[in-house]
């Protein structure tokens, strides 16, 4: 049988687009399954704990602090999960790494769907965190190493589309089997993501490892045949020579390195890069997008004042608002950039924010819960524009190749932890402050503005080599904008020509070279992702 089922080139990377779909979606359902049911009469006599639909005063409250720990616990998870990518994409390899993620996280699904006591549900929330944690920090780094650099945009930024339409799966589902007065009303929403789950391990091994960890493992043959197979050209066609080269001549630059380079700047400015990858994962759950998601009919209920049913309908429909966004996303991202479209974000969402703080203001006037209904969708396809699949592709763009697994394990830690802040204090803060808690996110929003423009270069049509060379060629933390700015789109190999011609290359390359192997070997190879 032929390798991929016989796909090359705009046909296998479709393949790789679709289970990218479904692995992502893994991570969209989960986020929102569970805010679903929570209003779920059966749910609320199986966990009373988390009752704060029929609990009034310092009940309602304690049940409130109660269900976003439970519900937070998974974002905790998460956060380990990620960080578990940190050695095991490096160690595993990328598909494996997606199985086993995807496995933990399926039992997590079986433990939670027939969940009886509530120490058992909360160990389900916990593997399916774990899982969930690494499914997500892991296929973004995947999809991205087997991108081509004018398509990878498009393609990783699909995350929104992805993740949308699991949003949109999970609400509409929750919605339907509300109208069950048995235990199907919420056992159902959470096992029948055991599909997508199946789809994944059966599918992911079908598919090309990265290539660039497979030139890291010194695999260079499986490495060019799968460049072959994506690019559709033959093994020895320049093409596939000089995606490898590139991929040896970046590795060679940082031989040795290990994990605790994670933690020194030199002169590929390693740390610089995880704090910029970790920045933009922090801000993307700062803008507020989960305090509205994991609770949305909870907001429309409680917080806008509509009956149950049309709160469920307004919440389900709101996440097909996010697909469309993710549509023009995915169209725009390769066209108009990274920078461009996190600004436009950043702005739109702090204006939402503020509009639905005044409007929240007036809870009588039915003229201002319309419009409050109307910002929240326009907050969601503005937030997903800039600030949804964005971060995830900007952070695997600007690791470098060796040590990419572990910066996106980190980066994605980093979010799952403030998504966990989030979760842990919107019951709270909703049933404390209501609608002035929107004026948190707006100020945060509008913080990220400056810090975007002013630290993150555009890397829109390059090579993952080529933004790898943006950074060596920065003195500061200000200067990657300026020198992305100037520097011509090349493939690294003719790069380094050019240096060398002036006498730059050959040193630049000994230094660099020399210091991380430095750094490296003081590590006893312990921990080495080299």
């Amino acid at each position: 049988m032929q390798p991929y089922f016989g796909l090359r080139g705009s046909k296998l990377n479709a393949a790789i687009w679709a289970l990218a779909c479904f692995c992502i979606m893994i991570f969209g359902y989960n986020q929102a399954v569970a805010g679903g049911v929570l209003t779920s009469e059966s749910f609320q006599k199986q966990f009373p704990q988390m009752d704060t639909v029929d609990t009034e005063g310092a009940e309602k409250k304690h049940n409130a602090t109660i269900q976003g720990t439970v519900l937070g616990i998974y974002v905790l998870a998460g956060v380990f999960g990620s960080l578990a990518c940190t050695f095991l994409g490096d160690v595993w390899g990328r598909r494996w790494t997606i199985f086993a993620a995807t496995a933990t996280e399926l039992v997590g699904v079986v433990l939670m769907g027939s969940s009886f006591a509530f120490a058992q549900f909360i160990v389900s929330r916990i593997l399916v965190g774990l899982g969930t944690g690494g499914v997500i920090a892991t296929t973004s780094v995947w999809q991205a190493e087997l991108s081509k650099p004018h398509s990878r945009g498009s393609h990783v930024s699909g995350f929104g589309i992805f993740c949308g339409m699991g949003l949109s799966l999970a609400l509409w589902i929750d919605f339907g089997a509300h109208y069950v007065q048995s235990s199907f009303a919420w056992r159902f929403p959470f096992l029948i993501q055991i599909i997508l789950s199946l789809t994944v391990m059966t599918f992911i091994f079908t598919l090309p490892e990265s290539p660039r960890w497979l030139v890291k493992m010194g695999r260079i043959d499986e490495a060019k045949g799968i460049f072959s197979a994506t690019y559709e050209v033959d093994t020895d066609s320049e093409t596939v020579s000089t995606n490898i080269r590139d991929i040896q001549l970046s590795i060679e630059i940082a031989q040795n390195a290990s994990l605790g380079a994670l933690f020194k700047m030199g002169k590929q400015r390693t740390l610089h890069r995880v704090v910029l990858a970790a920045t933009i994962q922090m801000y993307l759950q700062m803008t507020g997008v989960n305090s509205v998601t994991s609770y949305a009919s909870t907001i429309f209920q409680e917080n806008l004042g509509y009956p149950t049913t049309k709160a469920d309908i307004l919440a389900a429909s709101s996440q097909i608002v996010i697909i469309l966004g993710s549509i023009v996303c995915s169209y725009t991202v390769d066209r108009f950039g990274r920078r461009t479209l996190m600004l436009l974000s950043a702005a739109s969402m702090s204006t939402c924010q503020i509009a639905l703080t005044a409007l929240g203001s007036q809870p009588q006037n039915t003229g201002c819960l319309k419009a409050s209904v109307f910002f929240i969708y326009l907050y969601y396809f503005v937030y997903v524009l800039g600030f949804l699949g964005v971060p995830f592709l900007y952070a695997s763009e600007i690791a470098p190749v060796h040590l990419r697994a572990a910066v996106c394990g980190i980066s994605t830690a980093v979010s799952w932890l403030f998504n966990f802040l989030v979760v842990e204090i919107t019951p709270v803060a909703f049933t404390t402050i209501g609608y002035r808690y929107f004026v948190v996110f707006a100020a945060v929003n509008a913080s990220s503005i400056p810090v975007v423009y002013f630290f993150y270069p555009e890397t829109r049509g390059r090579s993952l080599e080529e933004i790898d060379e943006i950074f060596t060629k920065s003195n500061s933390v200000l200067e990657p904008v300026k020198v992305a700015k100037r520097l011509p789109q090349k493939h690294l190999t003719e790069m380094v020509q050019a240096d060398e011609k002036t006498g730059e290359g050959v040193e630049r390359l000994e230094d660099i070279g020399a210091e991380e192997k430095e750094k490296g070997g003081s590590d006893d190879g312990n921990g080495s992702v080299s």
